[in-house]
């Protein structure tokens, strides 16, 4: 299926749902809005002009002691701080297992397509398996940069943009993520 062209976004919905059962049950549906108004639909963006729409397929959610127990056993593998694994989830996805963010990043930790596919990563919306490969890739960051900042400005924009500006850069969007994660987990030690 290329693409579908529809006036309205709910027509454009049920012509897929409806004309592909099969492929209803899985992926991604991406979309954008031309100059005219028309929405354009695809499970194959062949632009970066698409954004995710919709996410078919099974999430895997857990209950707040079953995440917690992930957070707890892959920082213990990982030898990453658990508070600071919790404090990256919450400001990446809000806890939301389900979760796409317009770039594409998926799952509770937010991770690109092209990170997951470089760990390996088959089910980005399963929890356990989405905090694992975010430990671990923060970890290997971590090990890279050797600082905090600069691992969680790696984890958000990048390893190149942080070697390029030889620190945090300069994005507003990166250094909001760095203050955010860093307050919120030094309130979490705060309170114990």
């Amino acid at each position: 299926m290329p693409f579908i062209q529809a006036a309205g976004i709910t027509g454009a919905i049920c012509l897929l749902l409806a004309g592909h059962p099969a492929w209803a049950g899985q992926g991604t549906i991406y979309y954008y809005q031309d100059d005219s108004g028309t929405h354009h639909f695809t499970d194959l963006p062949t632009s970066q002009e698409y954004r995710p729409f919709a996410f078919f397929g099974r999430t895997t959610v857990k209950t707040p002691g079953q995440l917690q127990q992930s957070i707890e056993t892959h920082s213990s593998s990982y030898q990453v701080d658990p508070d600071l694994i919790r404090a990256m989830i919450q400001v990446e996805s809000s806890f939301d297992a389900g979760a796409v963010s317009l770039a594409g990043a998926r799952g509770l930790m937010q991770i690109m397509p092209k990170t997951q596919k470089d760990l390996g990563l088959k089910d980005p919306f399963d929890a356990d398996s989405n905090v694992e490969a975010g430990v671990r890739y923060y970890r290997w960051l971590l090990n890279r940069f050797q600082e905090t900042e600069l691992a969680l400005a790696a984890y958000n924009a990048g390893p190149s943009r942080v070697e390029k500006y030889d620190g945090i850069p300069p994005f507003e969007e990166t250094v909001n993520y760095v203050d955010r994660v860093l307050d919120i987990y030094n309130n979490s030690k705060q309170v114990r």
